[in-house]
């Protein structure tokens, strides 16, 4: 027993899913993996409509965010697959606050007295609150929203309007009326207040499934992994001889492990079906945030003074030149996090505020778009709010794991608390000896 591998089926072939297979295939341990799609990245996919190629949603990593990193280069992507800049926080003719290549904390400092649009109460405030989070960052209640944190520690209208309140919506897809001081202080704590690495911004210059699923993908195909795609999974049983999956046309299969790494909208019904039922009505209960994407192609001489630029006004935060990073030259992808008024807008209206919005920010007149695009992810990630309570990897049924970005984190649902927990998750069943074996 002690020279076979660990039989695990995971079901989900998104990034937590994903990371959990090529650290178990890492370990020895014999992998499934099935995907109901035929698209690898779960939440963080290229979709291809009307010829078009695009991804359904704009992600960013910082420095700090270490895990998806290591993943990339065990299966063998190039680090030049994300672009990576100094922290730069750009608002046409508002703001603009560019970290200096320093060591930290110089960067930020540096940053901040040369920052253009910020009164010296502005940096003052910001200062303050890098120094309540050093000191009492570890302290901050559980309940306490980030809107609370930014009134206690005196931040400015200003810098509230063009730095906290973005970053946080960004960062937690969550209003800060509502977001999780707690998780936005974890953030800035691993981020702005470490090293002058972990700071920076790092912007991909391929479609999200080129990024990592699809090398993870060849990864596990050369070390004899099995991938499913098109597979819907309907169940999990369990009897003396293992766990076994239930669904259309599948193999009777028995395996030592399952992980369940789908949406959480998803793993209810399959932690039901192993008779996780109290677990089940946690994952149900999580309030979801929408994110949309607006995408205006116009002509190569449309371009941003930056990669990625914060926007003025309303309804989008954030705009990205993916003629910059590597794609369609002229094509912009405009981002609207968390719930709004937006959301009552038909698409053609949507659009066309989101192209005045630009126009306004850019201070020019644009042209009519060659094409545009809006992609909704209406579930996008949970609603980072004070007080969560976000399940752990296991669960009551022995050899059942849970992975995702929803899962316990110090983190908010990013793509790198996605790849730690399927990490977790692979270190957990690689440590768990067999019957009849010791460790």
């Amino acid at each position: 027993m002690a020279d076979t591998p660990q039989r695990v089926a995971i079901i989900g072939g998104g990034y937590a899913g994903l990371a959990c297979a090529v650290d178990l295939t890492r370990g020895g341990a014999q992998v499934t993996l099935f995907e109901r799609s035929h698209t690898l990245g779960g939440r963080a996919r290229v979709v291809v409509k009307d010829g078009h190629r695009v991804d359904n949603g704009q992600h960013i990593l910082i420095g700090a965010y270490t895990e998806l990193a290591r993943l990339m280069r065990a299966v063998g992507q190039s680090p030049k697959t994300l672009e990576r800049r100094p922290l730069t926080l750009v608002t046409p003719g508002t703001l603009a606050l560019r970290a200096a290549r320093l060591p930290a904390p110089l960067h930020l400092a540096f940053g901040l007295l040369f920052a253009k649009g910020l009164s010296w109460a502005d940096r003052d405030a910001m200062r303050g609150l890098m120094r309540h989070l050093k000191k009492y960052g570890d302290r901050i209640g559980a309940h306490a929203t980030v809107a609370a944190l930014l009134h206690d520690t005196a931040q400015t209208p200003r810098v509230i309007e063009l730095i906290w309140a973005p970053l946080c919506v960004a960062a937690l897809n969550t209003p800060i009326e509502r977001a999780s001081a707690r998780v936005f202080a974890n953030v800035l704590r691993d981020s702005l207040m470490g090293t002058a690495a972990d700071s920076e911004l790092l912007i991909p210059r391929t479609d999200l499934t080129e990024l990592f699923p699809v090398q993870a993908a060849r990864y596990l195909a050369t070390r004899r992994g099995r991938l499913d795609t098109g597979t819907t999974i309907a169940g999990i049983t369990r009897d003396e001889r293992g766990l076994a999956l239930t669904g259309d046309s599948l193999p009777s299969r028995r395996y030592d492990h399952v992980v369940i790494a789908t949406a959480p909208y998803h793993a209810g019904t399959l932690l039901r079906s192993a008779g996780c039922d109290t677990l089940a009505d946690q994952v149900d209960a999580f309030e979801h945030e929408p994110i949309v994407t607006v995408y205006l192609a116009f002509d190569e001489s449309v371009r941003l003074p930056e990669p990625m630029i914060g926007l003025t006004g309303a309804p989008a935060q954030w705009a990205f030149d993916r003629g910059a990073l590597g794609g369609e030259a002229g094509l912009l992808a405009c981002v609207i996090s968390a719930h709004g008024p937006h959301e009552a807008l038909s698409r053609e209206a949507l659009e066309a505020q989101v192209r005045e919005q630009l126009a306004a920010t850019l201070g020019r007149t644009l042209p009519d778009p060659l094409w545009s695009m809006t992609i909704t992810e209406k579930r996008a990630t949970i609603a980072c709010t004070p007080g969560l309570t976000r399940p752990g990897i296991a669960t009551p049924v022995p050899g059942l794991w849970l992975a995702g970005d929803y899962v316990d984190s110090p983190y908010p649902a990013t793509l790198e608390s996605a790849v730690r927990s399927g990490s977790a998750v692979a270190r957990a069943i690689l440590a768990t000896p067999r019957d009849g074996e010791t460790r």
